[in-house]
């Protein structure tokens, strides 16, 4: 239920804000200019929006408990751990958390370089060993390094705007043609409006697999980055680890796509991860 909460909290800002730009701009969405500006708004403005309180959405729909005092020599084993890696990679320290989860998964997210949180499960943390854990904090150090957060976030706001804007197009041209065999009449209001949301839901599908396709390069090169931080036996280890642990699905979809261990997928296209077995196949391939 806190998730959800949080979910449409953060929707309902997005609308609000993007409504506020808009009506200050003077958009004007009847024109094919004011239109692309419309979706440009919404679809960017909604995944920079999300990006920015990234960190403050993970630890509640988390639930994560940022160390900031080590209780433990395993804790403290950990913020020295990636203490060490964010220093050798140049970027300033993450906040580090953990969150209760029997699933073996770990996230790093955040607005940028140096204002980021890397968080592990419970379930990883005191299960794995601590070759295995290196190698899975190298890959989401690695994930921060890269910037793969904001890379998404475009990414993510190009298809967005996509959507929008294609949808909305593509009813006016439905809406046209009826008009022409109609006497002028078109579609009413709520057909348009169904019309378009059908169309939503078909154009952002397409760019859901557009959005997971660079994903899962994303994950190939933090893998690559993990293995030169932590040692190329490491990275291997703990991909192998994690192979052998439970399928995940505790992680909200939300925050799936940041997690080392991705959800599994009828089909591929749609996994925001490469299968396990094949990021094992390219590391065991680099030389």
């Amino acid at each position: 239920m806190k998730r959800i909460f949080l979910l449409i909290a953060t929707n309902m800002a997005i609308l609000l804000v993007a409504s506020i730009v808009m009506s200050i701009l003077g958009v004007n969405t009847s024109s094919m200019g004011g239109l692309l500006v419309f979706a440009a708004i919404f679809g960017f403005g909604g995944a920079f929006l999300s990006l920015a309180i990234s960190k403050w959405m993970a630890k509640r729909a988390m639930g994560c408990e940022v160390i900031t005092s080590p209780r433990d020599d395993t804790e403290r084993w950990l913020v020295q751990t990636v203490a060490r890696q964010a220093d050798k990679v140049g970027i300033k320290m993450p906040e580090v958390a953990i969150y209760q989860s029997q699933e073996l998964n770990a996230f790093a997210t955040g607005p940028s370089k140096d204002n980021a949180l890397v968080a592990v499960s419970s379930g990883l943390l005191y299960s794995m060993t601590q070759d295995e854990i290196e190698g899975v904090l190298a890959h989401e150090i690695s994930h921060v390094a890269n910037g793969d957060m904001v890379t998404l976030t475009l990414i993510q706001g190009v298809m967005n705007t996509f959507v929008i804007f294609a949808a909305r197009v593509v009813a006016g041209i439905i809406n046209n043609f009826v008009a022409s065999n109609d006497d002028g009449e078109g579609l009413g209001m709520f057909a348009y409006m169904g019309v378009v949301f059908v169309l939503d839901m078909l154009f952002g599908i397409l760019a859901s697999f557009v959005v997971a396709y660079f994903s899962r390069i994303r994950e190939f090169k933090a893998d690559e980055g993990g293995a030169a931080l932590a040692g190329k036996h490491k990275m291997i280890a703990a991909l192998e680890r994690l192979r052998q642990g439970p399928e995940t699905g505790e992680m909200p979809a939300q925050m799936a796509a940041f997690g080392i261990n991705g959800k599994r997928s009828i089909t591929e296209l749609l996994m925001s991860h490469p299968p396990l077995e094949k990021r094992i196949a390219a590391l065991k391939a680099r030389p």
